[in-house]
């Protein structure tokens, strides 16, 4: 009787059909599937990513220009030698059950990630196994925190900010029981746990003291002010459903929706739709050690008879924007050399492939449907591949079968997505690097791979800048792959909804909204 009793109330509460909770200014935003966990950066994927961060924050987090920039520091201070960074918190910092943040709180957040017991998903980032160990953490005066790592690293702050991390979120000891067992998230965010019914409904309260910083919103730091009572994330796996629920009111947001339904609703006077461009990539990869496409021209050649502005259009419907760069068009190192790409020129295409010897030989492209932008990129580029006198054929695979022969490198060509990287080195990283012991790379140059590591150690702004333009550069001149454009984030809300806009990580932002009538 009592699970009915829940079960109509949710039901209730999804239709809009309880006026104390439209009295309470309720923000409902879908969710596809139930989240993993609240135990931040344990047990977690993105879906679960998109909750805990309304909740938990982190010293810093990703700007929406894809800088790491202070939340709970107030300042950070960075040694010469790059190995020691000093974090200044911001004062009147409180958690959600009214304890003030200190250093102290740091120190046992960081002690309990780093503990191997919690099973925090970036631990290998921070112990060694990556691309930096912190060797000790200290916490000299309240509200000082110093890291000292055992080399200098340019992707410390970005590792910290990452979202699939928790952005390293600092805790309130009483997060977790006596013995030791997690409890519940006691963060500083602008919003707190307060209800999870498996299946149905994550709640989130508003935490009426947290401090907000001043200025505009800006990623996942900047303003942050809770403007509602509550929050509920409502787990509507089918998006069809969840299309014609926003369309009939019962819903305020669908924070992930197909090109397809973003062109669509963008017609429609009853709700608003907020697109931005993501960090992922989308490209055709090359296997630069086939016997056909080890030659360099051959590769340049792809590269001229695609029509990117065109292809692009076509396959995200009017909404994406062609970037041949692997430097995502929102990071802050996106600059005028990065704009540089190839030149539609069919006529040169055929030039190359006369001159690389080709004489008509298959080239097979793979594809999958699981991401269907990615799957028509294959079909819309083999046309233009053909009308140069390239003889491709496309070969569909489950995306499990296509992830194998990439991991492999057991390929000619395919249509890919990597996922999005907040820092271009890190961009760089996911398809550079030696083939013979990472057949998965795609760029196998020590020259390339002496820049990136050196663009993974200087903090220096402007001298990233020109190892990504030298990179850039090199990268249009070698052909290890044809990117295309970046991933595509839509979003819809209601028309009553104002202040939501989708976001660079791809996850939903309940904070700066309102829910009027």
């Amino acid at each position: 009787m009592r699970r009915t009793t829940t079960t109509a109330l949710a039901a209730a509460l999804l239709c809009g059909g309880l006026g104390q909770i439209a009295e309470a200014s309720t923000l409902k935003i879908q969710l596809r599937a139930d989240i993993r966990s609240i135990n931040p950066g344990v047990n977690r994927d993105a879906n679960t990513d998109g909750v805990v961060v309304q909740m938990v924050e982190g010293l810093v987090a990703y700007g929406e220009d894809a800088l790491p920039k202070p939340l709970l520091a107030e300042k950070i201070d960075i040694s010469p030698d790059g190995k020691t960074y000093s974090f200044t918190l911001r004062q009147g910092v409180k958690f959600h059950n009214g304890a003030p943040l200190t250093a102290a709180d740091v120190l046992w957040s960081w002690n309990r990630y780093m503990d191997p017991k919690t099973d925090w998903r970036c631990l290998s980032e921070f112990d060694g196994r990556g691309q930096v160990k912190v060797e000790k953490v200290s916490a000299p005066d309240d509200r000082t925190v110093v890291f000292q790592l055992d080399k200098p690293s340019a992707l410390f702050l970005s590792s910290l900010a990452r979202t699939d991390c928790a952005m390293a979120g600092i805790l309130h000891k009483d997060s977790v029981n006596a013995d030791g067992s997690f409890d519940k998230p006691i963060g500083t965010g602008p919003f707190k746990f307060a209800e999870w019914k498996r299946g149905e409904y994550i709640r989130l309260d508003r935490f009426a003291d947290y401090t907000a910083l001043p200025g505009k919103i800006d990623g996942l730091t900047g303003a942050k002010k809770p403007l509602v009572d509550e929050v509920r994330f409502l787990v509507i796996p089918d998006n069809s459903t969840a299309k014609a629920a926003l369309l009939k009111g019962d819903i305020d947001v669908v924070p992930d929706i197909a090109n397809t339904d973003i062109a669509e609703l963008k017609k429609n006077d009853k709700v608003r739709t907020s697109v931005v461009s993501s960090m992922g990539l989308v490209g055709l990869i090359i296997q630069t050690r086939d016997p056909l496409l080890q030659n360099v021209k051959l590769r340049q050649a792809i590269a001229a008879a695609i029509d990117a502005k065109e292809l692009v259009a076509t396959v995200t419907d009017g909404i994406g924007t062609p970037n041949n760069s692997i430097v995502p068009m929102l990071s802050a190192y996106y600059g005028p050399i990065e704009k540089q790409g190839w030149k539609y020129d069919p006529a040169a295409a055929k030039k190359l492939i006369t001159e690389a010897g080709y004489k008509g030989e298959k080239i097979v492209m793979l594809a999958n449907k699981r991401y269907p932008e990615s799957f028509d990129a294959a079909v819309v580029a083999q046309q233009m591949l053909q009308a140069v006198g390239l003889n491709v054929e496309i070969e569909v695979l489950e995306w499990a079968t296509q992830l194998d022969r990439y991991s492999k490198g057991n390929y000619t060509m395919q249509a890919f997505p990597y996922s999005g990287r907040m820092d271009p080195a890190l961009s760089y990283e996911s398809m550079t690097g030696p083939k013979d012991k990472q057949p998965r790379k795609l760029w196998d140059n020590p020259e390339i791979q002496a820049l990136l590591d050196r663009s993974m150690v200087v903090n220096d702004r402007a001298e990233r800048q020109k190892i990504f333009d030298e990179l850039h550069k090199r990268f249009l001149a070698e052909v290890p792959m044809v990117m295309l454009y970046n991933g595509i984030v839509g979003g819809a809300m209601s028309t009553k909804t104002k202040g939501y806009v989708s976001t660079v990580s791809s996850l939903p932002r309940a904070w700066e909204v309102t829910v009027g009538e």
